[in-house]
């Protein structure tokens, strides 16, 4: 078992592409880390470089005390399962979940001994004899685990290894995944551009884009206290509504679009930073599970058309549309209204509120939301940056 750490880890390509800008990340001995982010963002690079079968520009690599920058693959100790499975289609699951330690030359007794304890784990012994082709995806899922507990070894790496399956399979997987590594307590680093994944799976959670780390914490801090609008609009689902705003300059109204907001507590007790805001634009945060139907017309207060309704059962996901400009994923707006980043500004604020699943509404009427305003996340409509402190 082995602690891993990322000091400044770079990946520059031959055509000039930089896909990490420095990375430095820190992976305890036991710990499950997950590394989420959209597509192109670096996770997959991080891990192929933690294997070995991507090469470092800059920085150092380090599992346990060793400097692993210029060790080969095979000898890092580690085991990788893969997106696709990655099993021989002519071995039984058994010769699979043996093939690694059959190269290590292995004593043939040891091996069977291994690979029944690991299909044991896993609840494959009684298909030991079959060919991939006679399994389903999760069982197929769980012969690529076995090839990998067989090693027995100091770090797991993982790349989207649930994303060729369905829907609820995904579910029933990730607690196996999870079950699997508290059993074994390796050091594993899970890729995912699914952050439902990242939420329920990590203890910590590294959210990449475009090469950068935005913020590593726990899941609960990450979503509750994100550090940037980036990792606010990206965690979450449904998505944190983003709006243009700004605050009045004796610090009790929120302005949003047309409509005011009266705050009720004083926010600058929370967030002192919001105080340098006052009678200026910012950008307003709102979880869809922080609005209500609202039982008055006063306070913090949304007026909104429904645009769409959609019954989830155990929740009801109220779409809506207000007079105000709507922030699109991270993107913001300067001072003179000019885009920066990669997001983008619609007139027409929409949003959308999870409300409770007997409430019968449906598209075209006006429902009136409560805020609360205990839970508004601010951030600098410039540089992106949550306003706390």
């Amino acid at each position: 078992m082995a602690r891993i750490a990322l000091e400044k880890i770079k990946k520059i390509y031959p055509n000039g592409f930089e896909a990490l800008h420095g990375l430095d990340l820190e992976i305890d001995d036991g710990e499950f880390m997950v590394l989420v982010g959209p597509s192109g963002c670096g996770k997959t690079t991080a891990l192929r470089m933690v294997a070995g079968l991507e090469e470092i520009t800059s920085g150092i690599l380090r599992i346990g005390d060793r400097v692993m920058n210029d060790v080969p693959s095979k000898d890092r100790d580690i085991a990788m399962v893969f997106q696709n499975y990655a099993l021989y289609p002519h071995m039984t699951v058994a010769s699979n979940i043996g093939f690694p330690l059959k190269l290590h030359k292995v004593p043939k007794s040891e091996i069977q001994k291994r690979v029944r304890e690991a299909a044991g784990i896993l609840g494959l012994s009684e298909w030991l004899e079959r060919k991939p082709r006679e399994l389903s995806g999760g069982q197929r899922q769980r012969v690529a685990m076995g090839r990998a507990i067989v090693r027995e070894p100091s770090v797991f790496l993982m790349d989207e290894p649930l994303s060729n399956l369905d829907a609820k399979l995904r579910v029933q997987m990730r607690a196996e995944v999870l079950r699997i590594q508290r059993r074994l307590g390796v050091a594993t680093i899970y890729v995912t551009h699914d952050q439902i994944e990242a939420m329920t799976m990590g203890d910590r959670v590294a959210v990449l884009r475009s090469g950068e780390l935005q913020q590593c914490d726990a899941p609960r801090v990450v979503y509750d206290h994100p550090d940037n609008l980036f990792t606010a609009a990206f965690i979450g689902s449904p998505a944190m509504n983003l709006f243009k705003g700004g605050l009045s300059a004796d610090g009790r109204t929120l302005v949003v679009g047309d409509q005011h907001l009266e705050l009720v507590d004083n926010i600058e007790l929370s967030r002192p930073g919001i105080a340098a805001y006052k009678n200026r634009a910012v950008v307003i945060g709102i979880r869809p599970e922080h609005l209500t139907p609202a039982e008055s017309h006063s306070g913090a207060v949304l007026d909104s058309k429904i645009d769409l309704v959609e019954a989830l059962g155990s929740e009801l996901h109220v779409h809506f549309a207000i007079d105000a400009t709507r922030i699109q994923a991270e993107g913001v707006q300067d001072d003179k209204g000019d885009e920066l980043g990669d997001g983008r500004l619609e007139p027409q604020g929409g949003g959308v509120a999870r409300l409770d699943p007997r409430l019968l509404v449906k598209a075209g009427d006006r429902l009136r939301l409560s805020v609360d305003t205990s839970q508004i996340h601010f951030f600098d409509p410039v540089s992106g940056a949550a306003i706390y402190d």
